[in-house]
């Protein structure tokens, strides 16, 4: 194949014509993100009257990423911060007056507001808000015309999250200070527990955790007794868990949790919330169907494309679908499908003016590590260039508790039609690969979660994909992490290194998350890496820790930061660059004003990638 021409980074990281498509509940009209003012907004049409589309909101400052339909036609939230800040407001876009400007119901200074809907109260919604206190989530019933908040009940101080049938049942989660965690009902003003669990085993909390149709029971993902996460039904009376649903080999797909926007694991009727189907994913994923029609129509929208069903949504009787796919070269192709008909439309391609024979394929590919563990990890080659001695990019994902899964990445595109080979390696830690996997990084902090990577690199050289000389390592949040662990602990693998709002201090970086995030440490860092508090653990995070290792940096390095951001918090970054400055060391820093953990303004972003595309042009 020919080489494909040079695509430009404005071309790759552009905001895209439209995405993230959703039918209304009465299967009329669809709402959509387009751009306006380079921010992304929310737009409505009609499917089939013909009309122009409308844009409903107008911000100018920051594009809007997540918004839903209401039950009630003239209404629909969405969420938006400031900044990156991450303290979400919940705003209401009025869809019968076309002048009226979008209306904040929670315009609370400092706090955080997340909502969902109650569909046998219409008209309501759950509202978890922090409002009372930056420690606390309560659970207020929010009026969706008036705005008027009603105190549903208080956070009595351990509840970490709020959850609600569709009729209004509240229910809540604990966690202790070793992490077990507890599921409760709210009854007569109190909670009422149902269950207790040992936190050892849910590194990132219990997940998904759906409360049923009719409010008796609880579906959540579950590995008790068992290697894989699985879909039970909790019972609310007697506390104990019923099989639902199961993959053989595979986790149920998790990957929502980390990255909000993915499609939940759990598919649901929009008019009944019974349960349609369960996704689960490997190294590409499988839907479960658990109802015949959901069946039927989920063998008709496999047919539109070769990707993997994304997004879904559909109208009230469950006939009008709007599905977008996930794939490696043709990201969220969006299509119309009515199942009364089987007529099918393409609606849009999010980006078309990238052609998908131009783009380079993401390859799983298995890689055994040192200790006889499977790294399931995705090679992506440049097409047009014999595969032999490249260059090669390691992209490290964030979390530590996500993972690379097969899809569109703009960033591994744009590095593939620069010549660069990219390796993706799911490092042990990661999740959808089983509880042992996952458990296996405990204490491997830049340790056998490194050699992993390392092993990684090992593997693209010995297969000749890979030039020694030229590999780099990239990484944002965790992945910046595993960057500055891959130039302090292993500097001779890398000759060039770009860290993205990532960890340089695992001290510094768990006493500086926001305040309501801290309970769920226990799980999670303090289980893996240590607690700060603890004298002989603090020593042993700040020896993993490559703010104590800058004079092994050498390898020429890119730093980029939101300032906004507080997971990682700018201090972090600050105190690497000035340490390695101070030492004469090459390090170029990129800090954004107006971001938080992670870029979202496109201008920003195409600054950032700009820069990264010089920056290994240079040295690699």
């Amino acid at each position: 194949m020919i080489r494909p021409a040079h695509i430009s980074v404005d071309d790759f990281f552009k905001p895209p014509v439209r995405a993230a498509a959703s039918i209304s509940p009465d299967g009329t009209r669809v709402a959509y993100l387009a751009p306006w003012r380079d921010r992304l907004n929310i737009w409505v049409q009609g499917l089939n009257d013909g009309a122009e589309p409308r844009r409903v909101t107008a911000d100018e400052t920051r594009s809007v990423l997540h918004f839903s339909w209401t039950d009630d036609p003239r209404w629909l939230l969405y969420l938006q911060d400031a900044g990156g800040d991450e303290n979400w407001h919940i705003m209401r876009v009025d869809l019968d007056d076309p002048e009226a400007q979008a209306t904040d119901l929670t315009p609370f200074p400092g706090a955080m507001s997340a909502f969902e809907l109650l569909p046998e109260k219409p008209g309501k919604a759950l509202v978890h808000s922090n409002k009372r206190s930056p420690t606390q989530m309560d659970a207020y019933e929010l009026d969706i015309a008036s705005g008027e908040l009603t105190l549903l009940a208080e956070n009595p101080g351990d509840v970490v999250g709020w959850l609600a049938s569709r009729r209004g049942d509240l229910f809540a989660t604990k966690l202790n200070q070793g992490g077990d965690l507890e599921v409760l009902e709210w009854v007569g003003g109190s909670l009422r527990s149902i269950a207790h669990y040992d936190g050892k085993d849910y590194t990132m909390g219990i997940y998904p955790m759906v409360v049923t149709p009719d409010g008796g029971g609880i579906w959540m993902g579950s590995n008790e007794g068992t290697d894989r996460t699985r879909l039970v039904r909790l019972d609310v009376a007697d506390g104990k868990q019923y099989a639902v649903d199961s993959h053989p080999r595979f986790d149920i797909d998790t990957c929502a949790q980390v990255w909000p926007g993915l499609p939940e694991p759990l598919i649901q009727s929009r008019a009944t919330g019974e349960l349609l189907g369960v996704r689960y994913l490997h190294e590409r994923q499988v839907i479960q169907a658990l109802d015949p029609h959901f069946a039927d129509v989920l063998s008709a929208l496999g047919k539109l494309s070769d990707g993997d069903i994304g997004a879904l949504s559909c109208d009230n009787g469950g006939t009008r679908w709007i599905v977008s796919f996930t794939h490696d070269r043709d990201p969220g192709a969006t299509y119309f499908y009515d199942h009364d008909t089987g007529d099918s439309r393409l609606l849009f391609r999010p980006f078309p003016h990238l052609d998908p024979e131009q783009l380079a394929p993401m390859l799983p590919v298995t890689i055994p590590s040192r200790d006889g563990l499977e790294l399931h990890s995705y090679l992506t080659l440049p097409i047009g260039v014999e595969p032999r001695n490249l260059p090669l990019v390691l992209t490290v994902h964030g979390g530590p508790w996500a993972r690379d899964r097969w899809m569109y990445n703009p960033g591994v595109q744009l590095l593939a039609n620069r010549g660069y080979a990219v390796l993706q390696v799911n490092f042990r830690g990661s999740a959808g690969y089983g509880k042992a996997f996952q458990k296996a990084a405990i204490g491997e902090f830049a340790g056998k979660m490194h050699d992993d990577l390392i092993d990684g690199v090992e593997w693209a050289i010995e297969q000749g994909y890979a030039n020694r000389e030229r590999v780099a390592i990239l990484g944002g949040s965790y992945g910046g992490y595993a960057t500055l662990v891959g130039v302090t602990f292993t500097p001779d693998v890398f000759a060039a290194a770009i860290d993205y709002v990532g960890i340089s201090d695992l001290s510094n970086f768990m006493r500086t998350l926001p305040e309501v995030a801290r309970p769920h440490l226990a799980n999670n860092w303090h289980l893996f890496v240590g607690n700060p508090d603890d004298p002989e653990e603090l020593a042993d995070m700040l020896a993993r820790s490559p703010i104590t290792k800058l004079d092994q940096i050498t390898t020429p390095l890119l730093v980029i930061q939101g300032a906004n951001d507080v997971r990682v918090v700018q201090a972090e970054s600050d105190k690497l660059v000035e340490g390695l400055r101070a030492r004469g060391v090459e390090v170029e820093y990129m800090v954004k004003e107006d971001e938080g953990h992670g870029f979202v303004n496109p201008n920003n972003t195409i600054d950032m990638w700009n820069a990264v595309d010089r920056f290994l042009e240079k040295h690699l």
